[in-house]
């Protein structure tokens, strides 16, 4: 009787995972048929990485947070700075169309470094390089590891000194080999609209995410399981590489443009942004009153404002 119970439950496991799998599979299928590929693809020793250019002047390249992609800035801010810049957005490894690098997490370091050679094979000469969120974080590692191929630093909302919580339920199950296996092909499977939706909403609190911006975005494609692995190994391993990296940011001496919002609860400005200003010599905050976690897209004025001061500072207007 208990190999007969033990035979049926271990049927019904493995049809679920098949059916979990096969879900998993075809909602994949459909986030890249809605949102393919927007630009084109830079190989970088054997790594595809996706990109998007558009205008024409000083180069400025864009790297997205965490969870998502480079739709981020072509919804809105590539256009309002094409008239200006030759602009550059990049898709972090494993995130929209770039290949996953490391599966233990591709650290800053190679995050930036891969950009970097991406831009130098793409002919970008020394960029302005803006990030923001996560990031902020790689391109504050472009300008500590690749000093000769950046002209300026533009940090929005950026993470950047160490934090003393921990790690969320939600990465610590996604980043551990047993989750990674069995919860994330779940999440990909049966995420509903809504909980996507209420993503984006936390996000951008306390403002709104603006109208459209929920359809461009490519949401479902963060929640393709190579993505979501990509992403959970990133995030658990971050606070480690800042730890690592932040005794370094006075080796920076670009000019720097720092921008946050005071209502930001998602990277605090009194944690990241205020000792990250004293951090690097002759760095510039601007700090956003009411405004939350996005302000490329809450302020957006604001953060082009910052990018003409680092391209004034940085001679290049």
């Amino acid at each position: 009787m208990a190999l007969r119970t033990f035979g049926v439950l271990a049927g019904c496991a493995a049809i679920l995972m098949l059916t979990t799998a096969c879900t998993a599979q075809y909602r994949e299928a459909q986030a890249e048929e809605a949102f393919p590929p927007v630009g084109q693809f830079v190989d970088v020793n054997g790594t595809q990485v996706h990109y998007v250019t558009k205008g024409s002047g000083p180069d400025i390249v864009l790297i997205h947070g965490a969870s998502g992609n480079l739709r981020d800035f072509t919804f809105s801010l590539v256009d309002k700075l094409a008239d200006s810049y030759r602009v550059t957005a990049f898709d972090r490894p494993g995130l929209g169309y770039t290949e996953r690098v490391n599966l233990e997490g591709t650290s800053i370091n190679q995050q930036a470094i891969l950009l970097s050679d991406a831009s130098l094979q793409l002919g970008l000469e020394k960029p302005i390089v803006l990030g923001q969120s996560y990031g902020g974080a790689v391109a504050l590692a472009w300008a500590v590891e690749r000093p000769d191929n950046i002209s300026a630093l533009v940090l929005t909302a950026a993470a950047s000194n160490p934090w003393t919580t921990g790690l969320s339920t939600f990465y610590q199950v996604t980043s551990n080999p047993i989750g990674s296996a069995t919860v994330v092909p779940a999440i990909t499977a049966f995420t509903p609209t809504s909980i996507v939706s209420e993503a984006i909403d936390g996000v951008f609190h306390p403002q709104e995410a603006p109208e459209g911006y929920a359809e461009h975005i490519g949401a479902p494609l963060t929640l393709r399981r190579v993505s979501m692995r990509a992403n959970a190994m990133q995030r658990a391993n971050l606070l480690g590489e800042i730890e690592a990296l932040h005794t370094r940011y006075g080796e920076i001496d670009v000019p720097t443009e720092i921008v946050h919002g005071d209502a930001d609860t998602t990277v605090g400005l009194s944690i990241h942004s205020i000792p990250l200003s004293n951090q690097i010599d002759g760095a510039n905050l601007t700090v956003l009153e009411g405004i939350g976690h996005m302000p490329h897209h809450s302020a957006e004025p604001e953060v082009i404002a910052a990018i003409n001061r680092a391209a004034a500072r940085a001679g290049l207007r």
